[in-house]
């Protein structure tokens, strides 16, 4: 392994060392530590969005891309090497960003608490290449400004003054960035390269490996060791829970995790991708992931959460299992041994438990081809957008001369793990695409998994949404089916 050089971190254009930072300070809490106040905690789960600051990270479109992250989640450790930006390194009160500016004028600050995220969050999508060109496409709904702004890329961001509108307002007002914006500049420049760290303060360590092999090694000779890309997942464990881990290995940069390739038999996507990196790079190509990015979170947990990190946590109520399933993905592992494929539906073997061995590290997820022609993805949640599923259900099938040929469905929230709908798919192949047989389907896939009580909503009404699910399926194809061109 190459010697580390000197942790330290580029905010807003100044070199900070982390010298004597502890392996599990979030990035919020070192920049408030260090005077930045902007940032503030108003949750620690990644929900409010009161912590988002900018990272200069790889870009689909151009070299680098201003990426929004909760820097409440993100153990600063993970961003050795890298480049930030806070709220105060975006405009000062004399001399203000345009993002700033705009929310000022328009009454969109409210109280303040949450501004700086907004502002951050904002000024992503700000700086998100292609965003004019929206508009000159005539892209503008209820959810798209006449400037192409994506009031998605909010989405992460809550404010208890009911302010939404004026922000909208502001959002919507936005031009292009200037000429002479240095940020906007940055963008045609490479971001820092992720180079190898190792941390060590009181006994505890960070270790960022420069090679999958390097990673494994490490893994098979401290099989204890807590894997984490994104720490969407980890961070709240860290944050809420108080965990602690002796030693944290961080795998998100590992160029053998971050491939996306499409063949004429599979597409394979690399277990380190973050979500945000899938949806723009398929842009579209896998309908069911273009059907569950929108529904997965928030934007600002999209651009930090990883496809190998939600399946690799084996939450039951994670939202890209059940679309997976329905994929019939592989999964691919790797370990010193070398490297196997298990099928998605075979990975889960009880609650927050896999057939992966802990010197095993998942490398990257395989979808067949050819897809499926028909897809759906239904997710019960409280909130239509940045919530956790109640019930979460994927469908891929094909329908050749009236009948079902082909199905898979995925389900979570209903058992102690993602599963697959066995016994619905076995009612419906072979058997008319009616409205008879969805409805005795629908039955059956209300019968499936083993459902439970929580805050969340009771096993009867998942149930129940179950078998809604499908005929909501039914409905909506045949409506489609029978729109005249």
């Amino acid at each position: 392994m190459t010697t580390p050089s000197a942790p330290c971190v580029t905010v807003n254009g100044d070199q900070v060392p982390l010298t004597g930072v502890a392996t599990h300070t979030t990035t919020l809490d070192w920049l408030r530590g260090r005077g930045l106040t902007g940032a503030k905690e108003g949750c620690a789960e990644g929900e409010c969005g009161a912590c988002s600051v900018l990272v200069a990270r790889p870009g689909t479109d151009t070299a680098t891309e201003w990426t929004a992250v909760n820097a409440c989640l993100v153990p600063v450790a993970a961003l050795d090497g890298q480049e930030l930006v806070t709220s105060e390194g975006l405009g000062s009160s004399s001399d203000l960003h345009p993002v700033q500016q705009e929310i000022a004028v328009r009454g969109g600050s409210q109280c303040g608490y949450c501004t700086p995220g907004f502002v951050c969050s904002l000024a992503a999508e700000f700086y998100r290449p292609g965003r004019t060109a929206d508009a000159e496409a005539g892209s503008c709904d209820h959810e798209h400004g006449p400037n192409g702004v994506d009031l998605h890329a909010l989405s992460g961001n809550l404010c208890r003054c009911t302010g939404y509108r004026p922000i909208r307002d502001a959002a919507y007002a936005l031009g292009a960035p200037s000429e002479d914006d240095t940020l906007a500049a940055r963008r045609q420049a490479p971001p820092p390269e992720p180079r190898p760290t190792r941390i060590a303060v009181d006994g505890a360590e960070f270790v960022r490996p420069e090679t999958l092999a390097e990673t494994l090694a490490l893994l098979t000779e401290r099989p204890e060791a807590q894997v984490v890309a994104g720490s969407t997942d980890w961070g709240v464990e860290v944050n809420i829970r108080g965990r602690r881990a002796p030693l944290v290995v961080a795998v998100d940069r590992l160029p053998e995790l971050r491939s996306l390739t499409v063949g004429d038999d599979v597409i394979e996507i690399g277990a380190a991708l973050t979500l945000t990196e899938i949806e723009r790079r398929l842009d579209g190509r896998v309908p069911l992931l273009a059907e569950l990015f929108p529904q997965f979170a928030s934007r600002l947990i999209r651009n930090g959460a990883t496809i190998g990190g939600n399946i690799g946590t084996a939450s039951p109520i994670g939202d890209a299992p059940p679309a997976l399933l329905a994929l019939d993905a592989d999964v691919v592992l790797a370990s010193p041994r070398g490297e196997r494929v298990v099928p998605l539906a075979d990975y889960f073997t009880g609650y927050r438990e896999t057939v992966r061995a802990a010197d095993e590290l998942i490398r990257s997820v395989r979808l067949p081809l050819p897809l499926a022609p028909l897809v759906g993805f239904h997710k019960i949640a409280k909130r239509r957008f940045d919530d956790i599923s109640s019930v979460a259900v994927g469908y891929a099938l094909e329908i050749a001369d009236g009948a079902v040929v082909r199905l898979r469905i995925g389900l979570g929230g209903v058992a102690a793990t993602p599963i697959r709908a066995v016994a619905t798919e076995d009612a419906l192949v072979g058997r008319p695409w009616t409205e008879e047989t969805v409805r005795r389907a629908a039955a059956v896939l209300a019968s499936e998994g083993t459902p439970m009580d929580d805050h969340r909503a009771s096993a009867s009404y998942r149930s129940a949404m179950l078998g809604q699910s499908l005929l909501r399926l039914f409905h909506t194809h045949t409506h489609r089916e029978e729109v005249p061109a």
